[in-house]
């Protein structure tokens, strides 16, 4: 501010300067001092043409920056003007916006290349009067769908209309579903695709992302090996380390000449431990067994309600015994294509879970249903107790992981592996604090 102030002054002096330099020129003339008065009207034409070139050049400076500015073009190079002290607030202004810029450019290149090197395929989309506009495409989207970085949204359907129609249909609001989309004319491959609309600073964005089922299903195996090998290491060492212990301390006693009683009966305690500890983890090694090795399912057409109810017979004495009630509410005659001894140990393990859920609550129930939609058939198994808590929901189906101290960890851990090996799934779900269990069949 105190630079333009500077400025103008300078200005209004020039100005003062050339107005009393006439006034002296008209002087001069007047008392005929011609010569004189003509050397008066040279100064004052060299002050205006020098205060043309001032205000020139201010201005075109002023234009340049400003322009530059505006259109965001910062290559531009002041460095000769620098020790004119009038421009020291443009300048700084422009230098500012510069080093934003510069800094923006930067954060730009380095999203645009997390994005490009994600396995994910991401589209932005940008909302321009009523049409969409191809706001960024990452290049795995573009590789793996064999894809030009299109501008519009209309170039895009024309190369991917499968997706591009599920978005429309739902006029691109959140979608979260799996679609199936053939690549460069093989066969269709099955993706997961999730899409969220957000507006920021006055702009619609549609933002799409698109992840291979199987990548996801490799990232989970993996993550289920890792844990796997974490439970089978702290089982071992829980039963190595006290049964290595053990052996040292009666290697020690048998070395001594003679065993007194209290020897002996030492002795007598480690082996009981050694026994205990081996007991566990045969046990252990046996329930791994089970899981690894169980066999293909030998599928026949049987009766959904033939089979709940064989199941709830073998149940019964424990039913009874915990006074539970079980509310069945299937009523439809649904046929099923599975291992009957498989699948009905897959109801047992979901039930036997259902009445450890309701040890501490009072009025005990169990709810079983069922209902056929979109070729598939769905059988729930829910609880009325304390619910699953959020903190373990992602590890129950692990091997071997377990909150009771007399269980196993394999029962919802096997269920899960038998209704996959029918071509199926099963899932949790929490429903305001209670758990329930729910079985997908594809119908064949």
């Amino acid at each position: 501010m105190f630079k333009t102030l500077q400025t103008y002054k300078l200005l209004f002096l020039r100005l003062i300067l050339i107005v009393a330099g006439i006034e002296l020129s008209i002087y001069f003339f007047k008392i005929g001092l011609l010569f004189t008065g003509i050397f008066g009207l040279c100064i004052v034409f060299l002050i205006v043409r020098e205060m043309y070139f001032y205000v020139r050049n201010f201005v075109q400076i002023y234009d340049k920056t400003i322009a530059s500015i505006l259109q965001h073009d910062f290559s531009s190079d002041f460095s000769k003007h620098k020790f004119n002290r009038s421009y020291n607030d443009l300048f700084h202004l422009y230098e500012t916006l510069k080093s934003k810029e510069n800094e923006q450019v930067s954060k730009d290149i380095i999203y645009r290349s997390i994005l490009n090197n994600i396995e994910t395929g991401v589209v932005i989309l940008q909302k321009q009067d009523q049409d969409w506009s191809i706001f960024l495409m990452n290049d795995y989207f573009s590789n793996h769908f064999n894809v030009p970085k299109v501008s519009k949204w209309k170039y895009l359907k024309n190369q991917l209309p499968a997706l591009c129609e599920i978005i429309e249909e739902d006029d691109f609001h959140e979608v979260k579903t799996s679609i199936d989309i053939s690549i460069k004319e093989q066969s269709k491959q099955t993706f997961v695709l999730q899409a969220s609309r957000t507006e920021i600073f006055e702009q619609d964005y549609f933002i799409v992302l698109l992840d291979s089922i199987q990548n996801v299903v490799e990232k989970k195996e993996k993550d289920a090996w890792i844990n796997l090998m974490k439970v089978i290491s702290h089982e071992l060492l829980n039963s190595i380390t006290p049964i290595r212990s053990i052996c040292q301390n009666l290697q020690d006693l048998v070395e001594q000449d003679s065993l007194s009683a209290e020897d002996l009966e030492d002795i007598k305690t480690s082996v009981e431990t050694m026994l205990r500890r081996s007991d566990h983890l045969q046990k252990f090694i046996e329930g791994y067994r089970k899981l690894a090795m169980l066999p293909s399912p030998k599928k026949d057409k049987i009766e959904l309600q033939h089979l709940i109810a064989d199941c709830l017979q073998t149940m019964n004495p424990l039913l009874r015994k915990e006074n539970i009630e079980v509310v069945n509410t299937i009523t439809q005659n649904y046929q099923i294509n599975v291992d009957q001894q498989q699948f009905e140990q897959v109801l047992i393990n979901l039930v036997t879970n259902a009445i450890n859920a309701l040890e501490k609550t009072d009025q005990k129930k169990i709810f079983i249903s069922a209902e056929a939609k979109e070729n598939r058939i769905f059988i729930k198994i829910a609880d009325n107790g304390k619910g699953i808590e959020k903190e373990i929901e992602d590890k129950i189906f692990l091997p071997f992981f377990t909150t009771r101290n007399e269980g196993a960890g394999i029962g919802l851990t096997l269920s899960k592996n038998i209704v996959e090996a029918h071509g199926g799934y099963i899932l949790n779900k929490n429903e305001k604090g209670k758990t329930s269990f729910e079985i997908c069949l594809i119908e064949d």
